[in-house]
């Protein structure tokens, strides 16, 4: 038997560390003696080194329990899951490192373009077929699955690209006001015309879940256009089907309607 003190000389762990372990159920001493000193068989050791190991890997100590007894086989599920996880937020900091890069480059005067260029736009009256409801962002895809089926029950031909326009009074992830438009030829049930505005735009190249660096540059360009003024909905007008386009080649205009004041 190992006290605690030759146990965490072995391991490199501190004892208070290994009282931790104890504590949330991870690895409790062999014996504890009417002393309350702590002893450990030397067989411990590899459970300590598969405590370390999935702790390195990203699971929290308090999601350890249930992993600690799984075989190899069990474990692998697991193991995949935790690296598409570790994967999908390092692709969020590389995008993280890739805008603070360029944003110091800017602010050292090396490079002054932006990603985004916001233009004032004209844009026309269009006829279009719509469909409003209150949902979930994660809803969005199958909200415009129902915009297209619809447009079909009623012999409507897309003339023209789709667009989602927010109506919400405050932003929510939850419960979001939008409108899914299809620009439509014909007239029929549920088309209307959706009215010309002037609008400030940006064209954004990449994935949706980046659409709000569009959406900030188009607030840092108000911020410093104060003659105008917010008159409509925000609209994201896609180009090309996230279905067969990869993702960083998707086209999205994200467009403000505004008025000059």
């Amino acid at each position: 038997m190992l006290t605690i003190g030759e146990f965490s000389r072995l391991s490199r762990v501190t004892p208070r560390m290994l009282r931790h372990y104890d504590a949330l159920g991870l690895l409790r001493p062999e014996m504890v003696g009417d002393n309350g000193y702590r002893y450990y068989r030397q067989e411990q050791l590899s459970d300590l080194l598969r405590i370390q190991w999935l702790n390195s890997c990203g699971f929290p100590l308090k999601e350890l329990g249930p992993l600690l007894s799984l075989d190899r086989e069990a474990l692998l599920p697991h193991l995949r899951r935790r690296r598409d996880e570790l994967l999908q937020e390092l692709e969020r900091q590389q995008e993280v490192l890739r805008r603070m890069e360029a944003d110091i480059l800017r602010m050292e005067g090396t490079n002054m373009e932006t990603p985004y260029h916001v233009v004032l736009i004209e844009d026309p009256e269009q006829k279009v077929f719509s469909i409003r409801e209150t949902i979930g962002v994660n809803q969005y895809h199958d909200f415009f699955e129902r915009l297209y089926q619809e447009a079909e029950k009623r012999g409507l031909k897309q003339a023209g690209p789709i667009q989602m326009l927010y109506h919400d009074e405050e932003f929510s992830h939850e419960h979001s006001d939008v409108e899914a438009q299809m620009v439509v030829a014909q007239d029929g049930p549920d088309v209307k015309i959706k009215p010309a505005y002037t609008c400030a735009a940006v064209q954004h190249r990449g994935p949706y879940e980046n659409l709000h660096l569009a959406y900030n540059a188009l607030c840092g360009w108000l911020a410093e256009h104060t003659e105008y003024r917010i008159c409509g909905p925000a609209m994201d007008r896609y180009f090309g089907d996230p279905d067969s386009t990869p993702p960083d080649q998707l086209e999205t205009g994200v467009l403000f309607p505004v008025r000059r004041v």
